[in-house]
């Protein structure tokens, strides 16, 4: 079965019925489709997740980010974003003098942040202050479209939990689409095979039976 995609326009619900969520819009009190996706409802909101696209950065969200340049008193990070965002000496987790930024992180290493702030004019700081945050020196990154990570993650982290269960993987996963990996060498392959099977079948239901069911069968 393929969840039900809806195009740009298509209506969805009375607005007195459901909340608008994202990728929806409100016109004459009846919601509609904003874009091209996939048909969600969670509680009393209804959402249209996009089929595909680039990260959309939001507050508050966790993601892992590539630094990028080590400047006087911050640091230029790729965090998957058309644009990308700055982490100030003052939002790292480290005391550091002025001049003194690469000696904490250099150009290419990696690190697991949140974003703090969006401007009007989609300036991104980040912050690495909160629980999560650290820089990465082990394990494995991959990349997945950004649009997917949810179908990763699964219901309740459903998803996650079976990858986890049947790998012995050590995973994190960043909504801007990199996943961090650390697992028994021999299982990390076929972690990155479930991953991937996610990403290329997250239209369609009963995915997360179907992992499962690849994983089991793996481990003989």
């Amino acid at each position: 079965m393929i969840r039900q995609i809806v195009l740009p326009g298509t209506f969805l619900a009375e607005a007195g019925s459901k909340k608008a969520g994202k990728g929806t819009f409100i016109e004459n009190n009846a919601i509609y489709s904003a874009r091209l996706g996939i048909l969600e409802e969670r509680g009393d909101y209804i959402n249209v997740i996009p089929l595909s696209g680039a990260y959309e950065p939001s507050i508050g969200d966790t993601v892992i980010g590539i630094v990028e340049e080590a400047m006087r008193n911050a640091w230029l990070i790729d965090i998957n974003a058309p644009y990308p965002a700055l982490l100030g000496v003052e939002e790292s987790p480290w005391k550091i003098n002025y001049g003194e930024t690469a000696k904490y992180l250099k150009a290419g290493e990696m690190v697991i942040a949140v974003i703090a702030r969006i401007d009007e004019a989609r300036n991104i700081e980040l912050t690495m202050k909160s629980k999560p945050c650290r820089k990465i020196e082990d394990g494995f990154i991959i990349e997945i479209q950004p649009t997917k990570v949810p179908r990763v993650i699964g219901k309740n982290a459903s998803m996650l939990s079976v990858i986890k269960k049947y790998t012995g993987c050590w995973i994190f996963v960043g909504q801007n689409g990199r996943i961090w990996l650390k697992c028994p060498d021999e299982r990390l392959g076929l972690a990155i095979e479930a991953i991937r099977k996610i990403e290329s079948e997250a239209h369609t239901v009963g995915l997360t039976q179907r992992i499962e069911k690849m994983l089991r069968d793996r481990n003989g």
